[in-house]
């Protein structure tokens, strides 16, 4: 029998928490993601610079075939 002490974590408690990086990252990608995003440098409120970013983010599989027949985009 064994007995517990006031203030410890059992061995079992100090297991991986949550979904690995890996796992994550393989899910989104699985699913796909959209990025999107604006930068605006301004000066005194007046709009100097403005960046936009839209990306797809999605994985390749062989079941979704290919938007081009010659070999590629490039």
């Amino acid at each position: 029998m064994t007995t517990a002490v006031w203030g410890t974590v059992p061995a079992e408690a100090h297991g991986p928490i949550g979904v690995p990086l890996v796992d994550l990252l393989d899910r989104v990608l699985a699913a796909g993601v959209v990025v999107s995003g604006d930068l605006v440098i301004a000066i005194a409120e007046v709009p100097l610079i403005r960046l936009s970013l839209h990306a797809l983010l999605s994985s390749v599989n062989e079941r979704v075939p290919a938007p081009w027949t010659d070999g590629g985009p490039l």
